[in-house]
């Protein structure tokens, strides 16, 4: 029985101290990777478990709110997020936004043999200047790139320019304010992931903690969204990430 207490203690003592919430300081990273061997690092670490998971919980988050007709993809990265909404909701047209070169082609091979058609494009573009007529789109998603956008309050407008009334934003993203022992995570993932993925890239740019410090908190991205004029939006958090949702 005293060792059935000592545990309990010890799990006890663990929340205790990892499930309070720590702010960090925030530094600022890189917008856009054009380094082949950056994006084959990041090609590979989309594809594990981890990432695969986060996914799912943003397109069971994404099909809450019933997409129809265009969906763009804001930092759509080397593809996959692309490849699962367009298996998971197949009546929706999907264009991937990314400002690399280097990295649509990466994106744009890893899809080609899917068999998604004209279902699926990509474009060269970034958040602060996409290559949409006004009032165009449905749908607007991002995820993991909010923390690498120079001017979010801009961005946000320039979102809104190229949505429809009635148009939809999805953002989803690490915060600055985690529970202490996901930053833990992040921490000993920043050291070993490198050695898994037998790669130096992300060393070299310290990812993906460098994305939680350049992230940012709901109280921010709350200021961002004021003066946005989108009709309706919620934010919802959870133990390291958010969910930012807004209407036109």
């Amino acid at each position: 029985m005293i060792w059935i207490a000592l545990f309990a203690l010890l799990v006890l003592a663990a929340i205790a101290i990892g499930y309070p919430r720590i702010t960090l300081t925030r530094k600022v990273g890189d917008e856009g990777i054009e380094d082949p061997e950056t994006v084959l690092a990041y090609d590979r670490i989309s594809r594990t478990p981890q990432f695969s998971l986060l996914r799912r919980i943003f397109v069971n988050e994404l099909e809450r709110h019933k997409p129809t007709g265009t969906i763009i993809d804001i930092g759509c990265g080397p593809g996959y997020l692309i490849t699962l909404i367009a298996k998971k909701m197949p009546d929706l047209r999907i264009v991937g936004v990314d400002i690399s070169e280097e990295m649509m082609a990466t994106a744009s091979k890893n899809i080609s043999s899917l068999g998604f058609g004209k279902r699926v494009e990509f474009r060269k573009g970034n958040a602060l200047n996409l290559p949409f007529e006004d009032n165009s789109i449905d749908n607007v998603v991002s995820t993991f790139s909010l923390h690498h956008w120079s001017d979010p309050s801009r961005a946000f407008r320039e979102i809104r320019r190229v949505l429809k009334p009635g148009g939809q934003l999805l953002i989803f993203d690490l915060r600055r304010d985690p529970r202490r022992f996901f930053y833990w995570l992040i921490v000993f993932a920043t050291k070993i992931v490198p050695f898994f993925l037998h790669t130096q890239a992300l060393k070299r740019i310290n990812e993906p903690i460098g994305s939680v410090l350049a992230s940012y908190t709901p109280s921010e991205l709350e200021l961002f969204l004021s003066g946005t004029s989108f009709t309706n939006s919620s934010l919802k958090g959870d133990i390291g990430w958010f969910f930012l949702w807004g209407q036109k």
